[in-house]
């Protein structure tokens, strides 16, 4: 059994505008198109709630795809802000408190998306599994499931979109 955690496309961007609430931008289509032979085929597909994210599985797939709403992005109000990956990087390294008004501490979302994908694994026993979903919540999982540190640089050098593989992943629990 092997995860397959797709970071979505590239959004649309509209400052002010809460991510969670971003569009596809379909300029982006033929780079969601590219990962196609990376995935697949006959595995269980399960997107976050957030429409950037269902918008790739769609494009990824012409099979079915389950919406799970607890594997949406780490959660995050809609202020712009100006250094990002500090802010980030603070959420990482104080994960039980809020690095920004408004944001959720990592930690929550951590035990949400771990929680979640458990759940969808042992549902699923022994088949693949594609989740399209989110930089910062696939970078918290895989530190979950794999019991290392959590990979600020890989989380970094994320594409939109990209895949990350985990095979046979260890669970750690929330």
């Amino acid at each position: 059994m092997t995860l397959f955690l797709v970071r979505h496309g590239r959004p649309i961007v509209v400052p002010g505008v809460p991510a969670a609430r971003w569009e596809l931008d379909p300029a982006g289509f033929d780079d969601v198109w590219a990962l196609r032979d990376r995935l697949p085929h006959g595995a269980v597909w399960c997107s976050s709630p957030e429409p950037k994210a269902i918008a790739t599985a769609q494009l990824l797939t012409e099979g079915d795809v389950g919406v799970v709403e607890d594997l949406r992005e780490h959660e995050r109000g809609g202020a712009w802000i100006e250094d990002f990956p500090a802010t980030v990087a603070q959420a990482f390294a104080q994960p039980d408190a809020a690095a920004y008004d408004g944001w959720e501490p990592l930690a929550t979302c951590r035990i949400r998306v771990v929680r979640a994908v458990d759940n969808l694994v042992r549902t699923q026993p022994g088949q693949d599994v594609v989740l399209v979903g989110h930089g910062t919540a696939w970078t918290a999982l895989v530190a979950a499931l794999t019991g290392d540190p959590p990979d600020l640089v890989g989380w970094a050098s994320l594409a939109m979109p990209d895949v990350i593989e985990v095979a046979h992943p260890i669970w750690s629990g929330p």
